[in-house]
C-alpha cells in the first residue's frame, strides 16, 4: 500500500491513510488533529481539510500531513501492535520517497527518464506494428498487447508505478522495452505467428531477468 506521495516537490501522507493503517476510526484521527492543531502547525501550516469521496458517496474530509506532522500525530495514538507495524512502514516509505525526490532533482535522473521515454516510443511503435500484424492474422483482441506488454515490461523491471521508479529501475526499463521492440521487429520480419512473437518476448525477458540480477 502506498502511504506517501510526492506533491509539489515535497512528501506527504494524510489522515485517511493513517486511519486505515492504524485501524483507528478516521473521525477520531480528525478530532485528534483538530485538538492538537497548534502543536502540529509547529511543523508546518495545515491547510483546510481536503474533500474525498467516501464509500457512501458523501464527501469525506481529510488532512494532508508532512513527515514531522504525521510522526507527531502517531505518537498521540495508543501504541498497539498494529500502530507499531504501521509506524515502521510509514517511516520506511517517507525515507524511500525522500530519496526518490532527491534523485528526481538530478540531471542524471532527468537524462535517464528522457532516454527511457525515447525507448518507450520505439516500443509503442513496435507494439502498434504487432497489433496490425496480429489483426491481419485474424486476432480480435490485438489492442490488448499495448497493456499486456507494458505490464510485462514493468514487472520485469520491478516497477509498480513509473512515477516512483528510481534511476536504476528506469535504466532497466529502457533495456526491457528495447528487448520487446527488437523481438517484435524480428518476429514480424520472420513472419512468425503473432502469438509466438508474444511468447518469444516473454521468454527473452525471463532470460534477461535471470542474468540481470534484478532485485
Amino acid at each position: 500500500m502506498d502511504l506517501v506521495k510526492i506533491i509539489r516537490n515535497d512528501v506527504f501522507t494524510d489522515s485517511k491513510v493513517i486511519a486505515e493503517g492504524t485501524g483507528v476510526a478516521h473521525r477520531k484521527i480528525r478530532t485528534t488533529i483538530r485538538t492538537h492543531m497548534q502543536e502540529l502547525e509547529e511543523f508546518g501550516k495545515l491547510s483546510a481539510p481536503y474533500q474525498a469521496e467516501s464509500t457512501g458517496g458523501r464527501p469525506e474530509e481529510y488532512y494532508r500531513l508532512n513527515e514531522q506532522q504525521a510522526t507527531f500525530l502517531i505518537t498521540l495514538l495508543k501504541n498497539t501492535p498494529t500502530v507499531t507495524v504501521f509506524k515502521k512502514e510509514l517511516v520506511r516509505q517517507f525515507f524511500s520517497m525522500r530519496t526518490l525526490l532527491a534523485q528526481k532533482q538530478t540531471e542524471v535522473y532527468r537524462a535517464t527518464r528522457a532516454y527511457q521515454k525515447s525507448i518507450r516510443k520505439q516500443e509503442t511503435d513496435a507494439i502498434k506494428c504487432l497489433v496490425n500484424y496480429a489483426q491481419g492474422q485474424g486476432s480480435k483482441n490485438a489492442e490488448r498487447y499495448y497493456s499486456i506488454l507494458s505490464e510485462l515490461a514493468d514487472r520485469t523491471a520491478g516497477i509498480e508505478d513509473r512515477e516512483r521508479a528510481t534511476i536504476k529501475q528506469l535504466g532497466v526499463l529502457a533495456l526491457v522495452e528495447n528487448i520487446i521492440a527488437r523481438c517484435i521487429a524480428g518476429g514480424t520480419t520472420a513472419q512468425m505467428a503473432y502469438k509466438d512473437i508474444y511468447q518469444e518476448c516473454r521468454q527473452k525477458l525471463e532470460q534477461f531477468r535471470a542474468v540481470a540480477y534484478i532485485d
